[in-house]
């Protein structure tokens, strides 16, 4: 369903913004879906674990902490959530292979760019309340996402959610 993140907040004015200038990374110019948190710090190894499974239209939310030392997304990784019906993901830190994850078709939302990799050290959490750009998100959210800006509503503000 098309939409733009503008008419949404004005139709939805309890939908919270996302208060970061995001760069956009995908090949999909919007996304949507429920949210699935995760809270990693350069490491990646909850990213890999989940893009393995069913994404069922959901979006990837990846509090990062900010960090630009070392990518949380790559071309591999993306490339096989798009495959397993992920909607997106929005990061709160960085990515790499940039040439490649922006001919996916998968939404792909990022603060920037880092050529090293993580170490899989297995660290992070799942399913936790995290907090990007002053919005506290939790798993189920709904997320709507376009260059934009991103908006977090506690419901569905799609008939297609």
């Amino acid at each position: 369903m098309l939409f733009t993140t503008p008419d949404l907040s004005d139709k939805h004015p309890d939908a919270m913004v996302i208060e970061l200038q995001f760069r956009r990374f995908g090949g999909a110019s919007f996304f949507q879906g429920p949210a699935l948190t995760i809270q990693c710090c350069e490491d990646n190894s909850l990213v890999k674990e989940f893009s393995k499974e069913k994404g069922e239209g959901r979006v990837m939310m990846i509090d990062g902490g900010g960090s630009l030392r070392k990518a949380l997304l790559g071309d591999e990784i993306a490339g096989e959530a798009a495959s397993n019906g992920w909607a997106g993901f929005i990061i709160n830190g960085a990515v790499r292979d940039i040439e490649i994850l922006s001919e996916i078709n998968l939404g792909i939302l990022a603060l920037g760019v880092s050529p090293l990799k993580t170490e899989k050290r297995g660290v992070g959490l799942k399913h936790v309340s995290i907090n990007i750009g002053g919005v506290s998100i939790s798993s189920r959210d709904h997320i709507y996402a376009d260059d934009n800006g991103v908006l977090v509503s506690k419901t569905a503000l799609l008939n297609n959610n």
